[in-house]
């Protein structure tokens, strides 16, 4: 199955970021927008893994202190349009350690450097740079697990696993 470990956004901040969304349509902005269950922040992607188990012994025992995560603008990376979070040390942390903890158990990963993003739409065009971010908080106090599958010619994502920082 395919896996990845990602923060899952709040309700308020997936209405934040379609509200966003929106506002680009209105704009003429096109492209294939994400759904709005599937926006989350990756923090490690895994791929094709055969014991999901394993990622969850490995990662079960992470701790981190709760921290804000808000969104400072939108950038492109490759074919994505994304919402980036604003610079945040809990962030990054959190990323940290969920790849320190897969490296200690051995359990490969894309090794790419951790850009922070929220992808919200595939093959953008028009002009989205001048468009604002979705004002918008919230708290991270856990990260899960996720299987993502197709279905129906669509991508869906489910969490397999929650792991709390506390």
């Amino acid at each position: 199955m395919r896996l990845f470990i990602a923060i899952d956004l709040s309700p308020s901040m997936k209405k934040a970021i379609a509200a966003g969304l929106h506002e680009l349509k209105q704009a003429g902005v096109k492209g294939r927008y994400e759904p709005m269950a599937n926006l989350h922040q990756t923090l490690a992607f895994l791929g094709e893994v055969r014991e999901k188990d394993a990622v969850y012994e490995a990662l079960k025992e992470i701790r981190f202190k709760p921290f804000k995560l808000s969104l400072s603008g939108y950038g492109q990376m490759g074919n994505a349009l994304y919402a980036a979070p604003k610079g945040n040390q809990g962030l990054s942390a959190l990323a940290q350690a969920v790849r320190n903890a897969l490296d200690a158990a051995g359990i490969s990963y894309d090794t790419k450097k951790f850009v922070p993003h929220i992808t919200v739409m595939r093959d953008p065009a028009g002009n989205w740079k001048q468009a604002k971010p979705p004002k918008e908080e919230m708290t991270v106090t856990s990260f899960h697990i996720m299987k993502s599958e197709a279905r129906d010619g669509k991508r869906v994502y489910t969490s397999l696993y929650e792991i709390s920082g506390k």
